[in-house]
């Protein structure tokens, strides 16, 4: 190999996937598949060991998951860059990866020159994501933020103004809101309205859409 070969630590814990990831690199002369290991045990004592320029990770593995060790590489083998090949595409898994450290993020189903690009971007201090999952991290990221939105309004509503808002999302009447907190019609209608102009909602399908996003009703 090559000085300049990109070394690599593959881990899966499934020999053929192992065996594939290396057939496919060994084909390009600019990859080097310095050792491969079948968990995360053994896939951090490898890491530190050889100290690859990428390691190139399943999240589904025995003992750890790959997020765990993806976590733990960021703090003991900081230079290497880790890239997950997985067969999870959903948004949460992709976001809890990049939260882990993952550099990159590729489904199994890739091509063997998909794969070869992912490794050579965040070798090169680039990230890189399957186009399916690019798609699902920036929901998911959209999805993070209104959470976070939604749970800064709630801080801005009194105890009393989250308790009216609960009520409200479940169906009952200002009556019916009154007499379960013991205050008056009245006085859960000025709740009502302090609720409505702090979240700047109007209709009561749109509270109650707020109040199960932000977490204070089921659905």
């Amino acid at each position: 190999m090559s000085g300049t070969a990109i070394r690599v630590l593959v881990v899966d814990d499934h020999a053929v996937v192992r065996e594939g990831i290396r057939h496919v690199l060994s084909r390009d002369h600019g990859f080097d598949v310095v050792a491969e290991a079948v968990d995360g045990i053994e896939a951090l004592a490898l890491a530190k060991q050889h100290e690859p320029d990428v390691v190139v990770l399943d999240i589904t593995m025995p003992a750890e998951s790959g997020l765990e060790v993806a976590a733990s590489l960021r703090r003991s083998v900081p230079e290497a860059r880790v890239l997950m090949l997985t067969m999870h595409d959903r948004g949460e898994y992709v976001l809890e990866a990049v939260r882990a450290g993952a550099h990159g993020y590729v489904l199994k189903d890739a091509g063997p020159a998909e794969l070869r690009d992912a490794v050579r971007a965040v070798h090169a201090g680039q990230e890189f994501f399957s186009p399916t999952v690019a798609g699902r991290l920036s929901a998911a990221l959209r999805g993070e933020l209104v959470r976070e939105q939604q749970a800064g309004l709630v801080e801005v509503l009194t105890g009393r103004e989250r308790e009216v808002l609960t009520l409200i999302a479940k169906g009952r009447t200002n009556k019916e809101i009154g007499a379960e907190l013991g205050i008056s019609p009245r006085t859960v209608e000025s709740h009502r309205e302090s609720v409505v102009r702090k979240l700047r909602i109007r209709t009561v399908a749109g509270l109650t859409r707020f109040a199960i996003e932000a977490g204070l009703v089921g659905q």
